[in-house]
């Protein structure tokens, strides 16, 4: 067999990871990793806000879960292994009212089925021993979540990558891919790259890529902007480590929650806000292209037809510094609003099908010679090990290695 070549289309860690573990399995492969920045990292990976997420939330069964649950086992390893900031503090998911319990249970029952290990559910005392000025009658304590510096994992990847043989090229936007022949050659402004196989690990553009290879995009993207706060340093004592509320069935996304930060700080947030560019970071960031694609998609529609109460509190909430200060007091109830900075931000690569609905799992679309990861969303950037692991038994499977 001769040697075998790939394109990886996005140097974020899902493609850094599918990289390495491409070069782990295959050392002979010829892998090329394009990214369009000037630096690897610099989008959903580099403006999250640092979790090891272990998979409680997640449907048993599904990929996100298996991932989920691997891949942060994978992550603190590689960490340990590559002396990457890294700890392990675990977190509280908190039950505020009565109604929650039900749904806080439910959670507890899901991380057992999902194999996270020494799961305990704490009542309105021990909570306090964890964290003192955490409100909540019930919770659970999910003891292998943890925080780690995403930026110095993507470094330490393209380290063992080019070690390994592997090319990382950036500033390579890819515009075109032409299948040549048993190749397909890729266009970018860094120059033509050709490949013997097409692995897009796009993010935020990974639909638009997915086109590029197969002339048709069966899910679209949506930018969803997160946006944080920051406690100030005076008040940081009021968090421990990471408070999460339970997560509200009428509700797509996690919300609010106190993240600490491997560096230092601590961080309050995110919302999740409709961003009018799919890198829009801030409320001025405005992308005509990017708004015609959302706007002229009829799942965009249905989905605010389905969620139109949250979508505004949402976006009342984004304007409003005394809502969002609402919401967090839900979980620390002694945060007050002169106690929070402004952070930053982050935007949400949400795959969103034509019928409104948001994909909740990971979802990889294959086309000959091509893997497509069209969703790959938060545990992402937790699972990147495992899901590269899992694209190299996927690409194994269907005779790519």
């Amino acid at each position: 067999m001769g040697q075998q070549s790939f394109l990886i289309v996005g140097g974020g860690i899902v493609g850094l990871a599918t990289a390495l573990r491409l070069l782990e399995k295959e050392p002979r492969a010829s892998v090329t990793v394009l990214e369009k920045e000037k630096q690897v990292g610099q989008h959903q990976t580099g403006n999250n806000s640092g979790v090891l997420h272990a998979g409680l939330y997640y449907k048993p069964g599904s990929l996100k879960a298996r991932l989920a649950v691997q891949g942060i086992r994978q992550m603190v390893r590689f960490c340990q292994e590559n002396s990457v900031p890294h700890e392990i503090c675990g977190k509280v998911v908190v039950a505020t009212a009565e109604e929650e319990l039900g749904r806080l249970n439910d959670l507890y029952e899901r991380g057992q089925q999902n194999g996270l290990a020494n799961l305990r559910l704490l009542n309105k005392e021990e909570i306090r021993e964890i964290e003192p000025h955490a409100a909540g009658i019930r919770a659970v304590r999910v003891p292998e979540e943890g925080i780690v510096d995403y930026a110095q994992v993507c470094a330490r990847m393209v380290d063992h990558i080019t070690r390994r043989g592997g090319r990382v090229v950036t500033q390579a936007r890819v515009a075109a891919i032409r299948p040549i022949g048993a190749e397909f050659v890729a266009e970018t402004t860094a120059g033509e790259f050709r490949g013997g196989f097409i692995i897009n690990c796009a993010g935020l553009h990974s639909d638009r890529v997915a086109e590029l290879g197969t002339g048709q995009r069966g899910v679209r993207i949506v930018p969803f902007r997160g946006e944080y706060f920051k406690l100030r340093p005076e008040r940081q004592h009021l968090v421990r480590h990471l408070i999460y509320p339970v997560p509200d069935p009428k509700f797509p996304f996690l919300g609010v929650h106190f993240t600490r930060l491997i560096h230092g700080g601590v961080e309050c947030g995110p919302n999740a806000v409709l961003a009018f560019k799919r890198e829009g970071y801030t409320k001025k960031d405005i992308s005509l292209a990017d708004l015609w694609d959302i706007f002229s998609f009829p799942g965009f529609w249905k989905f605010l037809m389905k969620y139109p109460s949250v979508s505004w509190h949402e976006l009342r909430r984004s304007f409003s510094k005394r809502l969002f200060c609402e919401s967090l007091q839900r979980l620390v109830p002694e945060v007050r609003q002169e106690d929070l900075t402004t952070g930053g931000a982050g935007v949400r690569a949400q795959a969103m099908a034509p019928d409104g609905a948001l994909l909740q799992d990971f979802h990889f679309v294959h086309a000959p010679r091509q893997l497509h990861v069209v969703n790959a969303p938060s545990p992402g950037a937790t699972a990147s090990l495992a899901i590269g692991e899992e694209i190299v038994r996927e690409l194994n499977a269907k005779g790519g290695l």
